[in-house]
């Protein structure tokens, strides 16, 4: 592997100039590591090359660190290879290519690549729609403890999507995925919690899920905190609007002008 690594260098990396500014030690730490043939370091320098204020944005340089954690059979560096591919990160987009590296990825116990595998499955992306297998996977991922896929398995069985509708296991695994840090699931169990009549518990659980919230989910909120009124949160309200409009979403769902 390390063998690897150094021919890859050899092709693609130039010297850095005398006056570039030393990567801050975290950063160093994590690029030793992949020089060295590390593969969690590999995927991790990817990563850096993806999206880092410490580098030049490099992104097909970042799909070659993941092809060879990938080639090594690292399910990370199958996932990362899937998300390139997905999204056209260093390369023309492929959605079959991006569903076979996360297959591989699921294969080899990676449940980043098995919850992705299930969204592509589950809409028919790059693929037939197959909700049966969307779920076995969602299921599976849970069962290991990864959150999102918490969420979605809850959300099969709230809606009895190709499984029996339980809303009691709907409601644990939601709570699951809340304390596992996803925001879907923080929202999702908030609601839960409201429609049971626990506003201060879901008032938290909406606390946690905005700061990360994409904006379908703070618009829900929007939503949601709007319907409870006085027995609601005001600055939390008003908090999710101040998210929206940093992304130039009125709370109707209209998009605004920047100001």
């Amino acid at each position: 592997m390390k063998r690897i690594v150094q021919k890859f260098l050899g092709r693609k990396t130039r010297p850095r100039r005398p006056e570039a500014p030393a990567l801050p030690p975290q950063i160093e730490e994590i690029r030793q590591g992949a020089l060295k043939g590390q593969h969690l370091q590999i995927v991790q320098w990817g990563q850096v090359l993806l999206d880092s204020v410490h580098v030049p944005r490099d992104p097909a340089g970042a799909l070659e660190w993941f092809t060879i954690a990938a080639s090594a059979g690292f399910g990370p560096g199958h996932n990362m290879r899937g998300r390139c591919f997905q999204f056209g990160w260093g390369c023309e987009k492929d959605l079959q290519q991006a569903a076979h590296c996360y297959a591989a990825a699921s294969a080899a116990g990676d449940e980043w690549g098995r919850y992705n595998l299930g969204i592509l499955t589950m809409r028919g992306i790059g693929m037939e729609a197959d909700l049966a297998q969307a779920l076995d996977l969602f299921r599976t991922a849970a069962g290991h403890g990864h959150a999102k896929s918490m969420n979605l398995y809850a959300r099969f069985l709230e809606e009895g999507w190709v499984v029996p509708q339980d809303r009691v296991a709907a409601l644990d695994w939601y709570r699951k995925s809340a304390e596992g840090g996803d925001y879907r699931g923080q929202h999702n169990y908030a609601t839960a919690l409201v429609d049971a009549g626990n506003t201060q518990e879901a008032l938290g659980w909406w606390r946690k899920a905005v700061v990360d919230a994409t904006s379908d989910i703070l618009l829900a909120m929007d939503q949601k905190l709007t319907a409870l009124g006085p027995k609601g949160d005001a600055d939390l309200l008003e908090r999710v609007r101040e998210r929206l409009k940093e992304m130039g979403i009125a709370p109707s769902g209209k998009t605004v002008s920047a100001q």
